[in-house]
């Protein structure tokens, strides 16, 4: 079962995966893991793409696809596709390239969120800089240093106010069309991401037949 990953940035689309891969063994692809390695590793992709989501924008359909394809070439487990695909252009490329492997994307799970509480998440969340962990400043505990680690925490470029504004514009222009796109399919499954984290994965569950054993 390939399943894609849907939501404004902020919806916990991450956060979903990474339940579904500890209960059921799926591959996460994030495509923001994806090009956050390739920017570390400062090549001229890396900082071509750095630049772009530095100014709120997203990375272009042939960057993405690329960068995708190679990672998950040789993968025989079911897949989560979280953050890819957000164009149609991309969705279609997806398609093509599962077809030619004889599978599919079995559905696409969309985490439905507000726009206000959107703002409210992207605006709070906070990244150590030695490990990568996620953390909120609204979160009951938080003391401004990573947990796990001990490093120190910083907003990144794409998460302070300005930004995540242009970045729910871009969602609207862009990545809406998705959601048509799989309900046309019939795969379009929708959650309400303003529940708990466990009652949004049960309801992930739920669409996707997972709780019946399907």
């Amino acid at each position: 079962m390939n399943i894609v990953l849907l939501g404004f940035p902020g919806a916990g689309k991450g956060t979903q995966a990474e339940k579904l891969v500890g209960k059921y063994n799926f591959r996460h692809i994030s495509t923001g893991d994806l090009i956050r390695h390739e920017i570390a590793l400062g090549t001229p992709l890396g900082k071509e793409v750095e630049a772009t989501i530095d100014s709120g924008n997203l990375a272009s359909d042939e960057m993405i696809i690329s960068i995708l394809v190679k990672a998950i070439k040789d993968e025989k487990r079911s897949v989560i596709f979280d953050g890819f695909p957000r164009t149609i252009a991309q969705a279609e490329a997806l398609d093509d390239y599962l077809a030619q492997h004889g599978t599919q994307v079995d559905a696409a799970v969309l985490i439905r969120l507000s726009e206000a509480e959107v703002l409210k998440r992207i605006t709070s969340r906070r990244i150590c800089k030695e490990c990568g962990a996620v953390y909120n400043i609204n979160a009951e505990g938080y003391s401004g240093k990573c947990n796990k680690c001990g490093g120190a925490l910083y907003i990144r470029h794409d998460d302070d106010e300005q930004s995540a504004r242009h970045r729910l514009e871009v969602f609207h222009k862009e990545t809406q069309p998705l959601i048509e796109y799989y309900e046309r399919g019939g795969k379009c499954k929708a959650v309400d991401g303003s529940k708990s984290i466990e009652k949004v994965f049960e309801e992930i569950e739920a669409v996707l037949g997972l709780s019946k054993g399907e």
